[in-house]
């Protein structure tokens, strides 16, 4: 008795717990969450439709036809039924083209590279509103943020008005991350030479966590930073602050901060180099190595002039065979009286 009240007291105290939790993904600040959001709760509903009649049908049929049930109907010849066919085949059918037209439009209504059309459900954007850019770097184990129009970075913290569109610029150092705001967008992955990009908004001035969402290593659990969303006016404030700074992110400041480190506290950079950002995505802060950008180059260049060599020669080929064909002469034989 005792022992089944202990249980019954640790599952209402569960309940209580799970009372106060934050719901963040299910309930975000941000525009393109709130959509992500809409998706899965009307995915998951359209997938009850199934999950729940089978469900209920399971207990039933368990419950009707159980050995001491003598008033259940026994049917040993039974096999077919057209209208029983049609509901169990069609029925998941029109979920699975529901699901499939949901998916499709949303998977291009909120492409994370597609500028942002609208503020929120209520508020569109003008095509002439230029977003705010920020270049996000994944490094072991911490976050960097670089503010190219204001001449910023901030490691671990990210600063960002309410309502204005902002679009991400996403790399990586040595180790695949994922750059995730539960509360502004959905999980992005950043990845060393490559760049990807997020464009999202915030609506609700607050303080979010951010976060890894994909595994990099002994550090990974405490790769962590604060979002603050804040009014313009704050927003232009801690520009101001942070501009103050005496330090300078430079080349060779950047290599000594991409060397790995935990638990990495809040840093502020009052200069930044113009270039930093593209060397890093290019693998060539260090000024001696090659960026990839010029090996691409580098490599179109050869193959066109590869093209252009298999060109003029089959030109040439092709001059050969012709000129051969105006010289050939043909000689009729002449008959012998």
């Amino acid at each position: 008795m005792i022992h089944k009240l202990a249980q019954r007291g640790l599952f209402v105290a569960a309940l209580i717990a799970l009372a106060g939790c934050n719901t963040v993904v299910m309930n975000p600040s941000g525009d393109i969450a709130q959509q992500q959001s809409h998706l899965i709760m009307v995915s998951t509903a359209l997938m009850l439709l199934i999950i729940v009649p089978v469900i209920f049908l399971t207990l039933l049929f368990a419950w009707r036809y159980r050995k001491n049930n003598t008033a259940a109907k026994y049917e040993p010849d039974w096999d077919h039924s057209t209208r029983l066919e049609l509901v169990i085949w069609g029925a998941p059918l029109l979920i699975i083209i529901a699901l499939g037209l949901l998916t499709w439009i949303s998977t291009h209504l909120l492409d994370p590279y597609r500028p942002l059309t609208r503020l929120d459900a209520n508020r569109p954007i003008s095509a002439a509103v230029k977003p705010m850019e920020v270049e996000v770097v994944a490094l072991d184990w911490k976050w960097l943020f670089i503010y190219p129009e204001q001449g910023v970075a901030t490691i671990n913290e990210l600063y960002a008005p309410v309502d204005v569109p902002v679009r991400f610029k996403i790399t990586a150092t040595e180790v695949m991350n994922s750059f995730y705001i539960p509360a502004l967008a959905g999980q992005i992955y950043a990845m060393p030479g490559m760049e990807t990009q997020l464009n999202a908004v915030i609506n609700k001035a607050g303080v979010y966590e951010g976060f890894s969402a994909n595994y990099s290593g002994a550090g990974f659990s405490h790769m962590r930073f604060k979002f603050y969303g804040t009014s313009q006016a704050d927003f232009d404030k801690w520009v101001d602050s942070t501009r103050a700074s005496t330090e300078t992110l430079d080349r060779a400041t950047y290599t000594e901060v991409a060397k790995p480190s935990e638990r990495e506290p809040v840093r502020r950079f009052g200069k930044v180099d113009a270039d930093l950002y593209d060397a890093i995505v290019n693998r060539c802060v260090d000024r001696n190595a090659t960026c990839i950008r010029e090996m691409v180059a580098e490599d179109e260049a050869r193959a066109t002039r590869a093209a252009t060599s298999v060109s003029l020669a089959a030109e040439r080929s092709a001059r050969r065979i012709a000129q051969a064909s105006i010289d050939e002469v043909c000689i009729t034989p002449t008959k012998k009286n």
